[in-house]
């Protein structure tokens, strides 16, 4: 397998780690608090922004 193969194959494969956790945290809140849906749409709203950062970080870090 060439190595950008590779490297995109992991970074899915830790993208879809980290999605599986987040989605069980959202559940267990949702349970939790009695509410069908764990996050508001203000709270929808700063994880976009916040992920977007986070990828706009990534994409910068061999811009040093």
């Amino acid at each position: 397998m060439e190595n950008k193969s590779r490297i995109v194959f992991f970074g899915a494969l830790i993208g879809a780690i980290t999605g599986a956790i987040a989605a069980i945290l959202l559940t267990r809140r949702a349970e939790k608090e009695e509410r069908s849906t764990a996050v508001t749409a203000g709270e929808g709203l700063k994880l976009g922004v916040l992920l977007f950062g986070l990828l706009r970080a990534i994409a910068s870090l061999g811009d040093d």
